[in-house]
Protein backbone atom coordinates (compact mmCIF):
# COMPACT_ATOMS: atom_id res chain seq x y z
CA UNK A 1 0.00 0.00 0.00
CA UNK A 2 1.38 3.32 -0.66
CA UNK A 3 0.63 6.55 1.51
CA UNK A 4 -1.05 9.55 -0.90
CA UNK A 5 0.65 12.81 -0.49
CA UNK A 6 -1.92 15.24 0.38
CA UNK A 7 -1.14 19.33 0.21
CA UNK A 8 -2.47 21.74 1.74
CA UNK A 9 -1.72 25.90 2.16
CA UNK A 10 -3.51 26.36 5.13
CA UNK A 11 -5.83 24.10 7.31
CA UNK A 12 -7.58 24.06 10.91
CA UNK A 13 -6.00 20.53 11.68
CA UNK A 14 -4.24 18.07 9.61
CA UNK A 15 -6.25 15.55 12.16
CA UNK A 16 -9.18 17.18 10.79
CA UNK A 17 -8.06 16.90 7.32
CA UNK A 18 -7.53 13.01 7.48
CA UNK A 19 -11.00 12.00 8.90
CA UNK A 20 -12.40 13.80 6.18
CA UNK A 21 -10.67 11.93 3.84
CA UNK A 22 -11.60 8.59 5.37
CA UNK A 23 -15.18 9.54 5.67
CA UNK A 24 -15.22 10.51 1.95
CA UNK A 25 -14.13 6.96 1.21
CA UNK A 26 -11.95 8.60 -1.54
CA UNK A 27 -8.52 8.22 -0.25
CA UNK A 28 -8.10 5.81 2.68
CA UNK A 29 -4.18 5.74 3.24
CA UNK A 30 -1.91 8.90 3.03
CA UNK A 31 0.04 12.31 4.37
CA UNK A 32 -2.09 15.02 5.05
CA UNK A 33 0.35 18.16 5.51
CA UNK A 34 -0.10 21.94 5.39
CA UNK A 35 2.14 24.87 5.67
CA UNK A 36 0.02 26.54 7.74
CA UNK A 37 -2.31 25.13 10.68
CA UNK A 38 -4.64 27.47 12.82
CA UNK A 39 -6.17 24.81 15.02
CA UNK A 40 -3.50 21.85 15.85
CA UNK A 41 -4.24 19.85 18.86
CA UNK A 42 -2.27 18.14 21.15
CA UNK A 43 -3.68 15.25 24.00
CA UNK A 44 -6.23 15.82 26.38
CA UNK A 45 -7.72 18.89 24.00
CA UNK A 46 -4.36 20.29 24.58
CA UNK A 47 -3.66 23.38 22.08
CA UNK A 48 -0.72 22.89 19.34
CA UNK A 49 1.26 26.18 18.03
CA UNK A 50 1.76 25.78 14.79
CA UNK A 51 3.99 28.43 13.39
CA UNK A 52 4.37 29.04 9.39
CA UNK A 53 7.53 27.27 7.92
CA UNK A 54 7.18 23.96 10.73
CA UNK A 55 6.25 20.88 9.46
CA UNK A 56 2.16 19.66 10.35
CA UNK A 57 1.16 16.52 8.90
CA UNK A 58 -0.95 13.20 10.13
CA UNK A 59 -0.48 9.74 8.69
CA UNK A 60 -3.48 8.14 8.26
CA UNK A 61 -4.51 4.22 6.76
CA UNK A 62 -7.09 1.09 7.85
CA UNK A 63 -5.03 -0.60 10.49
CA UNK A 64 -5.41 -4.37 9.57
CA UNK A 65 -5.07 -7.78 11.71
CA UNK A 66 -1.51 -7.85 10.15
CA UNK A 67 -0.23 -4.58 11.51
CA UNK A 68 0.84 -3.41 14.74
CA UNK A 69 -1.84 -2.61 17.32
CA UNK A 70 -2.85 0.69 18.66
CA UNK A 71 -1.10 0.51 21.56
CA UNK A 72 2.13 -0.89 19.96
CA UNK A 73 1.79 2.34 17.29
CA UNK A 74 2.38 4.60 20.49
CA UNK A 75 4.93 2.94 21.38
CA UNK A 76 6.87 2.81 17.51
CA UNK A 77 5.65 6.15 16.45
CA UNK A 78 7.92 8.04 18.76
CA UNK A 79 11.02 5.37 17.85
CA UNK A 80 11.02 6.47 14.04
CA UNK A 81 10.42 9.64 14.40
CA UNK A 82 13.71 10.17 16.48
CA UNK A 83 15.58 8.03 14.20
CA UNK A 84 14.06 10.07 11.70
CA UNK A 85 14.99 13.67 13.38
CA UNK A 86 18.36 12.50 14.28
CA UNK A 87 19.61 13.14 10.76
CA UNK A 88 19.25 16.63 10.94
CA UNK A 89 21.21 16.99 14.98
CA UNK A 90 24.40 16.15 16.97
CA UNK A 91 22.03 16.22 20.01
CA UNK A 92 20.35 13.80 22.16
CA UNK A 93 16.65 13.26 21.17
CA UNK A 94 14.32 11.67 24.21
CA UNK A 95 11.40 10.37 24.30
CA UNK A 96 8.66 11.41 27.07
CA UNK A 97 6.17 8.87 27.03
CA UNK A 98 3.39 9.20 25.63
CA UNK A 99 3.81 11.38 22.60
CA UNK A 100 6.44 14.21 23.12
CA UNK A 101 10.47 14.11 21.56
CA UNK A 102 13.00 16.33 23.53
CA UNK A 103 15.95 17.96 22.76
CA UNK A 104 18.08 19.74 25.95
CA UNK A 105 14.38 18.49 27.78
CA UNK A 106 12.81 21.63 25.44
CA UNK A 107 10.33 20.14 23.12
CA UNK A 108 11.02 19.74 19.57
CA UNK A 109 7.95 17.42 17.86
CA UNK A 110 4.48 16.51 19.05
CA UNK A 111 2.73 13.39 18.12
CA UNK A 112 -1.57 13.07 18.49
CA UNK A 113 -2.23 9.63 17.69
CA UNK A 114 -6.24 8.68 17.41
CA UNK A 115 -8.28 6.04 15.89
CA UNK A 116 -11.41 6.48 13.18
CA UNK A 117 -14.03 4.28 12.86
CA UNK A 118 -16.03 3.98 10.35
CA UNK A 119 -18.36 0.92 8.73
CA UNK A 120 -16.76 -1.73 11.29
CA UNK A 121 -12.99 -0.10 9.95
CA UNK A 122 -10.51 0.92 12.21
CA UNK A 123 -8.14 3.74 11.09
CA UNK A 124 -5.21 5.19 12.43
CA UNK A 125 -4.45 8.88 12.55
CA UNK A 126 -0.76 10.18 13.32
CA UNK A 127 -0.94 13.78 14.04
CA UNK A 128 2.96 14.87 13.64
CA UNK A 129 3.81 18.70 14.70
CA UNK A 130 7.89 19.73 14.26
CA UNK A 131 9.54 22.59 15.06
CA UNK A 132 11.88 22.66 12.68
CA UNK A 133 12.19 26.30 11.81
CA UNK A 134 10.57 28.49 14.92
CA UNK A 135 10.01 26.97 18.28
CA UNK A 136 7.16 28.77 20.22
CA UNK A 137 7.87 30.80 23.26
CA UNK A 138 5.47 29.66 26.33
CA UNK A 139 5.53 30.21 30.01
CA UNK A 140 3.88 26.49 30.16
CA UNK A 141 6.66 24.41 27.41
CA UNK A 142 9.82 24.67 27.09
CA UNK A 143 10.30 24.30 23.31
CA UNK A 144 13.40 23.96 20.65
CA UNK A 145 13.83 23.86 16.99
CA UNK A 146 15.66 21.75 14.92
CA UNK A 147 16.96 24.83 12.80
CA UNK A 148 18.26 26.04 16.39
CA UNK A 149 20.38 22.65 17.17
CA UNK A 150 20.89 21.26 13.74
CA UNK A 151 23.86 20.15 11.85
CA UNK A 152 22.34 20.68 8.72
CA UNK A 153 19.94 22.27 6.42
CA UNK A 154 16.21 21.44 7.08
CA UNK A 155 13.84 20.61 4.35
CA UNK A 156 9.77 19.66 5.92
CA UNK A 157 9.68 18.17 2.92
CA UNK A 158 12.56 15.58 2.60
CA UNK A 159 11.40 14.88 6.30
CA UNK A 160 7.93 14.19 5.25
CA UNK A 161 9.37 12.16 2.10
CA UNK A 162 11.57 10.02 4.67
CA UNK A 163 8.97 9.05 6.94
CA UNK A 164 6.77 8.22 4.21
CA UNK A 165 8.79 6.16 2.77
CA UNK A 166 9.77 4.42 6.48
CA UNK A 167 5.54 3.92 7.31
CA UNK A 168 5.42 2.12 3.25
CA UNK A 169 8.12 -0.11 4.18
CA UNK A 170 7.97 -0.95 7.69
CA UNK A 171 3.80 -0.76 8.31
CA UNK A 172 2.29 -1.89 5.26
CA UNK A 173 4.64 -5.45 4.84
CA UNK A 174 4.48 -5.79 8.70
CA UNK A 175 5.46 -9.68 8.76
CA UNK A 176 7.94 -9.51 6.46
CA UNK A 177 9.56 -6.03 8.12
CA UNK A 178 9.76 -6.54 11.64
CA UNK A 179 13.43 -6.57 11.93
CA UNK A 180 13.72 -3.19 10.27
CA UNK A 181 12.37 -0.69 13.00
Amino acid sequence: MKLKLIKFSNVKSTNDEAIKKIKSKKILAGIVYSYSQTKGRGMIGKKWISFNGNLFMTIFFELKKNMPNFKEFSTLNPLILKKLLSKYTNLNIKIKKPNDLLINNKKVCGILQETYKIEKRLFLIIGVGVNTIISPKSKNIKAISLKECGKATIYNYDILKNLKNKYEKTFFNYKLNKCLL
